[in-house]
């Protein structure tokens, strides 16, 4: 296979398996989307942030956010502090439900990747996820506009 034709692959898989999530959150908790719940995850890994800290880590539109922050504090799986260190600020927290449902969606989906991998090789398994952790660690350059002005002479 040519590298063309296998970033082609690799595209198309991406999308299948980016769809296939998708739908699979619906299974695993119908009013958890998998937007809702990736949010919820950073939270816990985080231990709170801003909405707009969100945003920027997930390259999401802000009223996007703001829609899934709303519905995630109608359904009191998050909910708001202020900063200790600025009054002006809200830090966004998940609450004792939160905690939960994200525990048995993890747990759901963790069992689903059990199944679906159990038969690969261990070898098989590490080089998948060097492979991911790789993929997902690299940053687009800075654009000429994001860049600091060069100094003048």
């Amino acid at each position: 296979m040519e590298a063309a034709e296998a970033v082609e692959t690799i595209q198309r898989e991406m999308t299948s398996f980016a769809r296939r999530a998708r739908a699979s959150a619906g299974r695993l908790h119908p009013e958890l989307s998998l937007v809702s719940y990736t949010l919820l995850g950073h939270l816990e890994e985080s231990g709170g942030c801003r909405a707009t800290d969100l945003a920027a880590h997930y390259a999401l539109d802000k009223s996007t956010v703001s829609r899934q922050v709303g519905a995630l504090e109608h359904a009191d799986l998050i909910e708001r502090r202020q900063d200790p260190r600025d009054h002006r600020v809200q830090v966004l927290h998940l609450t004792d439900a939160g905690r939960r449902i994200l525990a048995q969606v993890t747990e759901s989906r963790r069992t689903a990747f059990r199944e679906r991998l159990a038969r690969w090789p261990e070898e098989d398994l590490e080089r998948f996820a060097e492979y991911l952790v790789r993929y997902n660690a690299w940053r687009a350059p800075a654009a000429p506009s994001d860049l600091p002005p060069e100094p003048s002479p």
